[in-house]
C-alpha cells in the first residue's frame, strides 16, 4: 500500500523522482552545539555554467539566488539554526552549476575484444544518444574556514520547462537536501 502511495506522488511529480542527493560530512566536528549560520561574504554563493558559448552566469544568478537564499534560509531555519549577525557556527555558500551531460552507446561495446561466442566482429555504431543539461546544486556549511557539511543535488534540467516549474524543482531540491542535516553518523 506504502510503495503504491509513493509511486503515485512520484509520478505527480516528476522533478523529485530525479534528483539524485548525495551528503557527506566531517565525522569528527560536533554538530549538536551548533544553533547559528550566514551566509558567507562578500558573496552567498557562484553560479558557474559550461553550456554555450552564450551562457550568462550573472544573469542567471539574478534569477536564482533570490530563490536560493529563500529556500535555504527556510530549510535550514527548520532544521534548528538560527541566522546570526555576528559569530555564526557555521557559514553558508551555495555553487549552482550549469553544464550539458552525453552519454552515448555503440554496437558491440559490451562485447570482449574477441568475440569467442561465434558472432562476427562489425564495425560500432551508436545505438543510444542522450545530451541533456545537467544542473547541480552544491551547500557547503563551513566552520572555522573549513567545509563540514558538503549537499549535492543533481538533476536534467528540461530548458522548456516554465520559470515556476523550475523554481519548484530549485526549492525541492534544497529541501532534501537539507533534511539530511543534521548529520546522522
Amino acid at each position: 500500500m506504502f510503495a503504491a502511495a509513493t509511486a503515485v506522488v512520484l509520478a505527480m511529480n516528476p522533478a523529485i523522482a530525479r534528483v539524485d542527493v548525495k551528503v557527506e560530512f566531517d565525522k569528527t566536528f560536533d554538530f549538536k552545539p551548533i544553533k547559528t549560520w550566514a551566509w558567507s561574504s562578500p558573496e552567498p554563493g557562484q553560479v558557474k555554467m559550461a553550456r554555450t558559448q552564450d551562457d550568462d552566469p550573472e544573469a542567471m544568478r539574478k534569477r536564482a539566488e533570490p530563490v536560493i537564499l529563500d529556500a535555504v534560509s527556510t530549510e535550514i531555519g527548520r532544521r534548528g539554526l538560527q541566522l546570526a549577525e555576528s559569530a555564526p557556527g557555521l557559514t553558508v555558500t551555495y555553487y549552482l552549476l550549469l553544464t550539458t551531460n552525453m552519454s552515448a552507446q555503440t554496437i558491440g561495446q559490451f562485447l570482449p575484444a574477441t568475440a569467442a561466442w561465434g558472432l562476427p566482429p562489425f564495425a560500432p555504431a551508436t545505438q543510444s544518444l542522450k545530451m541533456m543539461n545537467r544542473g547541480s546544486f552544491v551547500l557547503d556549511l563551513s566552520a572555522n574556514d573549513k567545509v563540514v557539511w558538503r549537499g549535492v543535488a543533481q538533476a536534467d534540467i528540461k530548458m522548456d520547462a516554465d520559470e515556476k516549474k523550475r523554481e519548484a524543482a530549485l526549492r525541492e531540491a534544497i529541501r532534501d537536501l537539507l533534511q539530511k542535516y543534521p548529520p546522522r553518523p
